[in-house]
């Protein structure tokens, strides 16, 4: 995700990063499943959380855990109807730019988009241009001189992000990067 750059009410600039996209509906009063892209699902979606979608605000009413899947209420959606039609709708908050994960091996995709791409041996690949959220895994999307590349974003592939040195290094197998 390219992030969007904001201002947050102290005046620090922010940027809106993906924390989940809506799924199915769950029942007749608007209750829908979401899919979580977050390590902080109580934090994001805690009663009251506001969360910018692309047409708009949704607003939590409620979220509880369900067969493992987290169920929200939006004070938007009032009923399956309306549930179901928001139904893919990507769900984004503001990050402070100088904000990091807990965990050292998190990063917010805004980190990572610009930092130079190279392999375990020092071979410059390109730079990472963003990253995209599927089911399964997560994928780098690299510029190179030969257009993008798609790189599976898994530790045992990218043994090394260091953010101060703008550099993610990258274990290539064979055919994965494919730029002879």
């Amino acid at each position: 995700m390219v992030p969007t750059d904001s201002t947050n009410e102290d005046g620090s600039t922010a940027d809106w990063v993906v924390v989940g996209r809506v799924g199915r509906a769950h029942g007749i009063r608007g209750d829908v499943a979401v899919d979580v892209r977050t390590d902080e699902p109580e934090r994001r979606f805690a009663d009251g959380a506001s969360l910018r979608t692309p047409t708009g605000h949704l607003t939590v009413a409620s979220s509880r855990m369900h067969s493992g899947r987290l169920l929200v209420r939006f004070a938007e959606l009032a009923d399956r109807t309306a549930a179901e039609a928001a139904r893919g709708t990507e769900l984004r908050v503001a990050v402070d730019r100088d904000e990091r994960p807990e965990d050292p091996e998190e990063f917010y995709d805004h980190q990572l988009v610009g930092l130079r791409v190279v392999t375990t041996e020092g071979s410059a690949v390109g730079e990472l241009l963003r990253v995209e959220h599927h089911g399964a895994q997560d994928l780098l999307v690299i510029g190179t001189d030969r257009g993008e590349v798609l790189f599976p974003f898994v530790a045992a592939l990218v043994p090394e992000v260091d953010l101060e040195a703008g550099r993610l290094v990258l274990d290539d197998a064979p055919g994965l990067l494919d730029l002879e």
